[in-house]
């Protein structure tokens, strides 16, 4: 693949808006960069990327992004420890799990488990979420089997799409475990960068990663999610609520136009 100035701008723009977005709304940012790696580049006329080369690209991508959210949050007791060892083991156990049993579905099965997962997010992320953020952060309660359990399940269906899957675990923290949101954000910065240590390991061991624009991702990535985490520490969290929603349920559509096509 050609390394043209166009083809750096192109590229470390889409991991910029990319992570920005991930910083700030709590995610690990593929379900943003994938159709963007995918559809944008054959629109300045350079060469289209793979699906496996825009899953390896975005797997790695994911771990630098949330690395530097993390970073950002670091302080203000929002990261809620306990949420982190129980949701991380969990949904790291879970991924490595979909991970191995993906590679004995066809294409179609996996689309499949990723529009239901994506259709289930988007759901929960329009269910009212009252009274959340009235919650101080040193009072936050959650029951930890179940957290636990429905963060294995949903490595399970993460390993199987090859993303992080903190589109599902945010409405999953903020609708089931009543997280408040800015917690639920960063908490779930750490969780996802737990979950994706094993499909970056995957896919390096696999062959499925272009270094150079994954390097190009990373730099982007370390500079905009702790800009984005910034960001979302000042918006209003009924306003970042709604931005994830849209986004999630925009992905779902897709996913599943492009199942039903």
């Amino acid at each position: 693949m050609e390394l043209t100035l166009g083809f750096i701008v192109v590229i470390f723009l889409i991991g910029f808006i990319g992570s920005f977005l991930s910083g700030m709304l709590g995610i690990g940012g593929s379900i943003i960069k994938y159709p963007m790696l995918l559809y944008i580049p054959p629109l300045f006329g350079l060469a289209a990327f793979s699906a496996h080369e825009v899953s390896g690209i975005s797997a790695v991508q994911v771990l630098f992004a949330t690395i530097g959210g993390v970073w950002a949050y670091r302080k203000g007791n929002y990261l809620n420890k306990s949420l982190i060892l129980y949701m991380g083991i969990a949904i790291l156990t879970g991924s490595f799990i979909g991970g191995y049993g993906s590679k004995f579905m066809s294409e179609s099965s996996i689309n499949l488990v990723y529009g239901i997962l994506a259709v289930m997010a988007a759901v929960m992320m329009f269910m009212p979420k009252k009274g959340l953020d009235t919650i101080p952060l040193n009072q936050v309660t959650f029951n930890k089997t179940l957290a636990a359990v429905l963060a294995f399940i949903v490595g399970i269906g993460a390993g199987i799409v090859g993303a992080a899957g903190a589109f599902l675990l945010v409405p999953i923290m903020l609708v089931v475990l009543k997280i408040p949101t800015r917690m639920t954000i960063a908490s779930s910065l750490a969780i996802t960068f737990i979950s994706s240590i094993g499909s970056t390991i995957g896919k390096i061991t696999t062959g499925q990663v272009n270094y150079m624009p994954a390097a190009i991702m990373i730099i982007a990535s370390l500079l905009a999610s702790p800009l984005g985490a910034k960001a979302g520490k000042k918006v209003n969290t009924t306003l970042l609520q709604i931005i994830l929603a849209v986004l999630i349920a925009g992905t779902a559509i897709k996913i599943w136009l492009d199942i039903l096509s």
